[in-house]
């Protein structure tokens, strides 16, 4: 249960807006922090949902099997499609009473896991339509005669979404946003350009984020069957998705019914739109799990048949080092993705986690993809058909997709310093700046008599944080069983109970120019990310019953106490890593259970 004076709104997929409610939040600013909220539920899916997922990973693998999941061009059929729609696949987030299976989202991260590391773009077309296209919109912000005129077809997959919001003017910048909707009569009329729509296809449903009224807006948009002079499609190459539909779309007062437009009660279209997007970083994260699942399920076995010197290549350090290091990485992955989707099952709005998960998941698997898997594969990973070569765009494109990772680091720094800023510092911050000094000193009288009204809330939360001593909740006694876990645990909280203060200094230095200082909260945002998916980590790793689980989880935990401590690592660390990978490519690891076999590239004669 969330504490009680948690100021998120109680309800799955609250629309509360309020990220001081965040665990992470909490944890650098509150006295206590939460280690509770660092728990994942585990996957409940049952009943109907669990149903339509065992389907749905059968009916995907018989298609991987017989060579019929993608057509000529090299995208998933639309056969596939429709026997994924008859199956249920696209009603999973949708409510029973409007002809979903209603699994929460814990379960279907985790099924998005297990999906990936069959198919990825099979996995991300559940993502895109449930978390970023209508769905998610549909179903938390819109009226009962919006979700009773549309979700029923959304959840048989008569009509996939989409969701458009990218423009040629407008990426990051949501500011520039050209695309607007004018009222006329019981209609807009909608007039501009979207660029890297995914599953954009005529006769689909599309979220579209335009400008109403001088405010950004979502539209829910059902696109016709045909071109017209009122609407065409953009058609471009592009290099990553390949196996799914990527396009543009340009408008020229096109109109859509005025009981299309969706509204919230917390804010603009764009707290709708994010809404969506912090659901669908997540559920990038859990894509990138099953990728890199199977990776290492091409790894093993490539390792074990590749002899160099008169043995196997998974006998040496390195090699073992990478599987040991590709391991570490995806449960991490598991356990941020859980935790994240447990957050949003309580109704946090998880804008931050959200974030921690979309900048881990895209980065470790730019990290497997080039660091471990094609240097483990050598130069066979650039053959046409070979799973590295043939996916490689795809493997960086999560860097850029639903934010760029630099950029959406200095976005988790604004949020989480914004309430510190605007309750304590900038009032301070303006009086200082207008009195041309360059920061309070709290040993001048003069600047008492000037700034005493100013700086004594600040010195307040100053004295306390200095010489107040910030606890944890505790951790549950059962994890003392692991004291090397718990150790890491131990040092995430202490270091994130170190971090108000860090950033204060931050503040303070930079004054009001804080904010073009990018570099610096770049890399403040990055420690707090670290720290948080290394306690989410140690937790789960804790939890854990399965061996090799739990000593990937202290792997990545040890390697990320090195980073920020700034020491190499030693001996001991690489002893357990390559033991790690010895094991791995020995046994079987229950998370490469269900993983298709990779096959080996130009087989030599041994």
């Amino acid at each position: 249960m969330l504490p009680p004076h948690s100021k998120a709104e109680t309800g799955i997929y609250s629309q509360a807006p309020d990220s001081a409610a965040s665990p992470i939040h909490r944890a650098v600013w509150e006295a206590t922090l939460p280690v509770e909220d660092f728990l994942a539920a585990n996957d409940s899916a049952m009943g109907l949902a669990r149903e339509v997922m065992d389907r749905c990973v059968a009916l995907v693998l018989r298609h991987r099997e017989n060579q019929t999941l993608h057509d000529g061009n090299g995208k998933v059929t639309p056969e596939v499609i429709g026997e994924l729609s008859a199956a249920g696949y696209f009603g999973l987030l949708v409510p029973q009473k409007y002809g979903g299976s209603e699994c929460s989202f814990r379960s279907f991260t985790a099924f998005v896991t297990r999906m990936a590391a069959i198919d990825a773009t099979v996995a991300g077309l559940a993502a895109v339509h449930g978390c970023i296209g209508a769905v998610d919109s549909l179903r938390c912000f819109g009226s009962d005669e919006q979700q009773e005129r549309f979700l029923p077809a959304l959840a048989r997959g008569e009509r996939l979404s989409a969701f458009a919001m990218t423009e040629p003017a407008a990426g990051s910048d949501l500011t520039a946003l050209r695309t607007h909707a004018v009222r006329r009569g019981d209609q807009f009329l909608v007039t501009g350009e979207k660029l890297f729509v995914t599953n954009l296809e005529l006769g689909r449903t599309i979220a579209l984020v335009c400008i109403v009224d001088g405010q950004p807006a979502i539209l829910i948009v059902d696109l016709p069957a045909a071109e017209s002079e009122s609407f065409q499609l953009i058609n471009y190459g592009l290099h990553a998705l390949q196996h799914s539909v990527n396009r543009g779309v340009r408008f020229k007062n096109f109109p859509v019914p005025a009981s299309n437009l969706l509204q919230s009660s917390h804010g603009n279209g764009l707290t709708i739109a994010y809404h969506g997007l912090n659901l669908g970083r997540v559920a990038l994260c859990a894509n990138a799990a099953g990728v890199m699942r199977r990776m290492l399920a091409g790894m093993l076995p490539w390792g074990k048949f590749r002899t160099t010197y008169g043995a196997s290549i998974d006998q040496r350090e390195l090699v073992q080092r990478r599987f040991g290091r590709l391991a570490s990485l995806i449960v991490a992955a598991d356990s941020t993705v859980a935790w994240c989707a447990t957050l949003h099952d309580r109704g946090l709005r998880g804008e931050l986690e959200g974030i921690v998960a979309k900048s881990l998941g895209s980065e470790a698997l730019k990290e497997a993809a080039i660091e471990l898997c094609l240097k483990t594969h050598g130069g066979r990973a650039f053959l046409k058909g070979h799973y590295w070569g043939d996916h490689i765009h795809d493997f960086l494109a999560p860097a850029i997709y639903e934010g760029e990772g630099e950029l959406l680091s200095l976005a988790f720094f604004r949020t989480l310093v914004k309430q510190h800023s605007k309750n304590l510092f900038v009032p301070l911050a303006q009086r200082i700046n207008g009195l041309h000094v360059k920061r309070f000193n709290p040993l001048s009288p003069g600047h008492w008599l000037v700034m005493h009204r100013e700086a004594w809330p600040y010195m307040r939360w100053f004295i306390g944080e200095r010489i107040g001593r910030k606890t944890s909740r505790g951790m549950p006694r059962e994890f003392d069983q692991e004291p090397r876990l718990r150790r890491h645990a131990e040092f995430a909280i202490e270091e994130l109970q170190k971090m108000a203060l860090v950033l204060d200094d931050a503040l303070q230095q930079h004054q009001l120019q804080t904010a073009q200082r990018q570099c610096r909260m770049g890399v403040l945002s990055s420690r707090i990310q670290l720290l948080a998916v290394s306690l989410g980590t140690a937790l789960a790793g804790m939890q854990t019953q399965d061996d090799l689980t739990r000593r990937a989880a202290e792997i990545f935990c040890w390697d990320v106490h090195q980073k920020l401590l700034n020491r190499p690592p030693d001996d001991r660390f690489f002893q357990a890593i390559t033991e790690l990978g010895a094991d791995l490519a020995a046994g079987n690891w229950s998370a490469l259970a269900g993983v298709p076999a990779a096959d080996i590239m130009m087989p030599y004669d041994r």
